[in-house]
């Protein structure tokens, strides 16, 4: 993978259709040049678009030639901190692929942090959105400790192919069985190992700032957008 100083991010504005009406969400649009790549890029439940490791996971995809589209979702946007109802994800998901219909036309891949990948999929699932491909990095198969309450009804009904990043010490994924079985049940499903890796990717006895181990995720993400 090539790698060149990051485009610089153009704060941008996508209109969303809520069912209360329509909004608007900010997000942050890196345009990299000679590329027909592009990745739409979501936060997880709880850090917005500028969190250090979502920020050096698009700096680093950016540079390498995949252009990057970073947004918050709407009670991120109202200055709340926790998630509001599934359909308001799954309209920002739809109201971003109009956005880059318009300014990237093309296909896209959808990638998202934990809850922001989760909800991706519910929104591929129900044909809301139709990226060519969905990575989920750290994909919260359930609450830690509660195996019984996994979020896995629809993963089965989405076509297009779905990269699962995963730390091999992800209590969201534990027990394994469980996750591997999930696997299985997709209709074209891989997993990328991270050694060692927590829900945030971190290692154990091995710190990095959040920036770096996201920058680390970017040759994955590249090469699975590039492929598709």
């Amino acid at each position: 993978m090539s790698s060149e100083p990051a485009p610089v991010a153009e704060p941008v504005r996508i209109p969303v259709a809520l069912p209360a009406g329509a909004t608007e969400v900010s997000g942050l649009w890196s345009a990299a040049s000679g590329t027909d790549a592009v990745v739409a890029l979501a936060h997880g439940a709880g850090a917005g678009m500028n969190h250090p490791f979502l920020g050096g996971l698009a700096d680093a995809l950016a540079g390498s030639g995949v252009s990057v589209l970073r947004f918050v979702f709407p009670y991120v946007e109202a200055g709340r901190r926790m998630p509001g109802p599934a359909p308001h994800a799954v309209a920002t998901w739809a109201g971003v692929e109009t956005w880059l219909a318009s300014n990237a036309p093309g296909p896209y891949a959808a990638v998202g942090k934990s809850y922001g990948g989760r909800m991706a999929s519910v929104a591929a699932a129900e044909g809301v959105i139709a990226p060519v491909g969905l990575a989920y990095l750290g994909y919260p198969l359930h609450p830690p400790g509660r195996p019984d309450k996994p979020r896995r009804e629809h993963l089965p009904a989405i076509a297009v192919p779905q990269l699962f990043v995963e730390g091999e010490n992800d209590p969201f994924i534990d027990p394994r069985a469980q996750f591997d079985e999930v696997v299985a049940s997709c209709q074209n499903a891989t997993v990328h190992w991270i050694a060692g890796g927590n829900h945030s990717f971190e290692v154990k006895g091995a710190r990095r700032p959040a920036d770096e181990i996201g920058a680390a995720l970017a040759p994955v993400i590249a090469e699975f957008a590039g492929s598709l």
